[in-house]
């Protein structure tokens, strides 16, 4: 195992966090049975808040960022696994209270690694993600709360994120039909061919209130909460059902029970943090019935030293699909 690796730490001192490439060695790393040299990882929106030291994502410094990973275990004090086992971690607080992805090795808790479900690789798992997760797990719920194709158009806000584009795709091949709201009108033909069949703007916070509006959609996934949320319990459907996860556009949801007691709405709260057997089983679904046909499009590949320039660009909104780092090079 090689002794000295590189990884990209964050420090805070004195309430100014800084962020930098290291040298360290495995002892550096938080503690844990498992071993893994790390192939992928990938940037999310807490990695991009939790760099910056915002909403107090993290609290004991010096972290090494990144909420999942791929790779290949190297040493594992865990029956369940053996060297040269393919698997991934994905949340369970690797990057925020435990050392995470963005480094050549990680050492985790055995209950937090999953192997490689077949039909993946570790580049697919990478990109994929806990956002492809994310979009798996409320697409799973929905379906199991009635949303099925016959039902009506699905819309999938913040349309370019991580969770949306492979939401958008996984929709799609499974027959949905997708309308994407995105606030970038020059992404429309990426959206189009992730499988959006339109894309319209955001909604205006300005817009006008009424308990209910004019209905649209069958189902919503949606990562902006605040004003949008709330716009979107008006205009769904009778038994439409709303799967949430974000709050990108504020945490406040302002709205009445009409909707809930006249059309009968679901609102379903997304937590990717979920059990291992959930975990499991989504992650089955999303290498079979749900697998994303498009994640060669919507992978942008870079190496750990560019992994500060894209967090930035992610905190401002200013990136697009999933950003895979490859920890190999």
């Amino acid at each position: 195992m090689q002794g000295i690796f590189k990884a990209f730490r964050l420090h805070s001192i004195d309430g100014v966090v800084t962020r930098k490439i290291e040298s360290i060695q495995l002892d550096s790393l938080s503690p844990g049975n498992v071993i893994i040299k790390v192939a992928f990882s990938s940037i999310n929106y807490k990695d991009a808040l939790a760099s910056k030291g915002l909403n107090n994502v993290v609290r004991e410094w010096p972290r090494i960022s990144g909420i999942d990973l791929t790779g290949i275990v190297v040493e594992s004090h865990d029956l369940r696994f053996s060297p040269g086992d393919e698997v991934l971690v994905n949340g369970c607080g690797i990057g925020v209270d435990h050392d995470g992805g963005h480094a050549e090795y990680a050492r985790v808790n055995a209950d937090w690694v999953m192997k490689l479900p077949s039909g993946l690789t570790l580049l697919d798992a990478a990109t994929i993600g806990v956002a492809g997760y994310t979009a798996g797990l409320s697409l799973d719920l929905m379906e199991l709360n009635g949303l099925n194709t016959q039902g009506g158009p699905i819309l999938v806000t913040g349309a370019t994120g991580g969770v949306a584009t492979i939401a958008i795709d996984m929709l799609s091949q499974r027959g949905y039909q997708v309308t994407a709201m995105s606030g970038k009108p020059n992404e429309t033909a990426y959206l189009k061919n992730l499988g959006a069949s339109e894309v319209i703007g955001r909604i205006s916070p300005e817009s006008s209130f009424k308990p209910l509006e004019k209905a649209q959609w069958a189902g919503a996934i949606d990562s902006v909460g605040g004003y949008t949320l709330s716009w979107l319990t008006r205009v769904m459907q009778t038994s439409g059902i709303i799967a949430a996860f974000g709050n990108a556009g504020g945490a406040e949801l302002d709205t009445t029970v009409v909707p809930f007691i006249l059309r009968g709405i679901r609102l379903i709260g997304i937590n990717a943090n979920s059990p291992m057997n959930i975990r499991e089983k989504i992650w089955k679904k999303i290498a079979n019935e749900y697998r994303p046909t498009h994640l060669k499009e919507i992978a942008s590949i870079i190496g750990i030293e560019k992994l500060a320039h894209h967090l930035d660009l992610t905190l401002a909104g200013k990136s697009k699909g999933r950003i895979v780092i490859d920890m190999t090079k």
